[in-house]
């Protein structure tokens, strides 16, 4: 079901057709709300950015458009602003009758087909196997969980993906790490963990593990043949641990791709013949970076991508010169895999350390993908983990890190889940785990369930008070609702009625931090208008005399607990009807 501003832009774009208009000036055009909200409930900019094209200054065209604009039923008045915006005000008939739709769709209320069961791909944790999720892969965890949610509530089919990360030096370091742990359980003192091997004791199992299925015989091997025998174990021990830390969070992926399984089964090599086949790949030397040197940079003849003639800002290895390849190789062939599976949309949730992988990552998709695919990367910055202003401690267990286990442990899964998503992403988030459990305003997600639980309240008072027929939600959609006057009632009307715009908006731009901004602007609007109701008992939602105001009003209520509940299913939460 379209919102309202939906429905006036295509009215407005329907008078505009019957201008000689170039193609596609559709996107030219916005109906949004106005800066300043006195000035009315929409606004458009259509004159200012088309007037040349049908040979008016803006005012001449805004007048014209006026004209027009006031013969649509709905439209109340228009103003004509400045250079020449149109400003217009609608009917309060328009408002109720929003109310209808919000009430006979349910939480269907704003869903589309924006997304035309286009198949998206979205890739998110792809924590290296080495250890435990911690607090930063939480935070990309929940970003990409809720980012698939709002894409699949748009109409996208999408497909959520993790990345295993288990070839590269890395795992090396792990299965060394392993094995001290292997040593440690058949009763050798180990001492301290020397540094760069892997400290935290949740490898302690993983060495029983191999303990029990290898007994002593892993002594005898050399340093490599031990580590083909332990990579196995401890990869699959590590994985799920990671499943199970998800599961805690409630994020689950439909496809695990193996970076292993890509170099072993000759991806990377065909990925490669693609860009040369295209003449992407040149033996060349490059430039000395500016500042400090990253770790694959070569003073020396090496394979290079041209990743410049598709944006980037310098060309970049895939070989180095002793012809292994560099990490950026392999990347190339996960996407490479990717566009072969039919995803021509993909999105990446990155940590905050990959900001300069961005362009080349995404030069690569273009090239492998003859421009056919798009890769939208969406860096997340750090976490600072605190408690009463005071920063946490780092767990011992996990090796100087603070889990997610730790985290959700603590404050719970849907607190969790929300509040790592009231940030955009591009900004280092503070997460407070005293904050997280105060039940008060400073604690969003409370304060958003409070409003939820606050609705179906008053809605088992009205239960007890009436007679429950007629207070369904299509017996409700039926009343009469001319008992809504007062202003702090209409706007909130007109807030619910904003979702659909809001739910499109956040999709187009991957921002689901969006909905969030929403909710709590929601909230603060139910909180407010029960305020009036205590000083002033004409403004009660009940009215025990006038069973016509309150079903008006237990309609307007019951619209706001259907978009809150709407808003967390995104966000993978389930609203509650009383506080505890």
């Amino acid at each position: 079901m379209r919102c309202a501003f939906s429905f006036i832009k295509d009215q407005l774009v329907s008078i505009l057709k019957g201008y000689d208009l170039s193609e596609g000036f559709e996107g030219r055009i916005t109906v949004e709300p106005p800066k300043d909200l006195s000035h009315g409930d929409m606004a458009t900019n259509a004159a200012m950015v088309l007037c040349k094209q049908v040979g008016q200054n803006p005012r001449q065209f805004a007048e014209d458009l006026k004209q027009k604009l006031e013969k649509i039923s709905g439209i109340e008045s228009i103003d004509i602003a400045g250079p020449g915006f149109i400003n217009m005000r609608l009917t309060k008939s328009f408002w109720l009758d929003r109310l209808r739709d919000i009430l006979q769709a349910g939480t269907s209320y704003g869903d589309s087909d924006q997304g035309a069961s286009h198949k998206v791909n979205v890739e998110y944790v792809s924590a290296n196997p080495t250890g435990p999720m911690h607090v930063g892969h939480t935070r990309g965890a929940v970003l990409g969980d809720v980012l698939c949610n709002l894409l699949a509530k748009v109409g996208y089919d999408v497909t959520r993906e993790y990345y295993i990360n288990d070839a590269g030096s890395q795992i090396d370091v792990l299965a060394e790490s392993a094995y001290l742990r292997y040593l440690e359980a058949l009763g050798e003192d180990i001492g301290e963990i020397p540094s760069g091997l892997y400290p935290g004791d949740y490898l302690v199992p993983v060495g029983q593990k191999l303990k029990d299925e290898f007994n002593i015989s892993l002594k005898s091997l050399d340093k490599a043949s031990r580590a083909e025998k332990i990579k196995p174990v401890v990869l699959s021990m590590m994985m799920e641990m990671i499943r199970c830390d998800l599961d805690l969070l409630g994020v689950v992926h439909d496809v695990f791709t193996s970076e292993q399984e890509l170099r072993d089964s000759g991806a990377v090599d065909r990925a490669l013949k693609v860009l040369e086949d295209k003449d992407l790949l040149y033996i060349g030397v490059l430039e000395p970076p500016k500042g400090k040197k990253p770790d694959d940079w070569e003073e020396r003849p090496q394979t290079l991508f041209k990743s410049t003639e598709f944006g980037d800002d310098v060309d970049r290895p895939i070989k180095k010169s002793d012809g292994s390849w560099t990490y950026f190789a392999p990347d190339i062939a996960y996407h490479y895999d990717k566009f072969a599976r039919g995803f021509t949309s993909m999105i990446d949730i990155l940590g905050a350390d990959h900001g300069g992988y961005v362009k080349r990552i995404q030069s690569a998709t273009r090239a492998v993908s003859d421009d056919k695919a798009s890769l939208d990367v969406q860096i997340c910055q750090l976490v600072n983990l605190m408690e009463g202003g005071v920063p946490v401690k780092m767990s011992k267990r996990a090796g100087n890190i603070v889990t997610l286990k730790d985290i959700v442990e603590k404050v719970g899964k849907d607190v969790v889940r929300f509040m790592m998503v009231t940030r955009k992403n591009d900004t280092t988030l503070d997460f407070d785990l005293k904050k997280a459990l105060e039940q008060s305003k400073d604690n969003p997600i409370f304060y958003v369930q409070y409003a939820h639980a606050r609705c179906c309240s008053v809605f088992q008072h009205a239960l007890e008070m009436f007679d429950s027929e007629g207070l369904e939600d299509l017996a409700l959609s039926e009343s009469d609702f001319e008992g809504l006057e007062n202003d702090a009632e209409l706007n909130l009307l007109k807030m619910l009625s904003h979702w659909p715009r809001v739910v499109d908006s956040a999709a187009s731009h991957h921002e689901p931090h969006r909905l969030a901004y929403y909710l709590f602007d929601v909230a603060g609007a139910l909180h407010g208008l029960w305020s009036m109701g205590r000083d002033d008992a004409n403004l009660r939602f009940l009215l025990e005399d006038d069973l016509v105001k309150t079903k008006a009003r237990l309609a307007l209520l019951r619209a706001c607990s259907i978009i809150i509940a709407s808003g967390l299913h995104v966000f993978g939460i389930k609203p509650v009807e009383e506080m505890r």
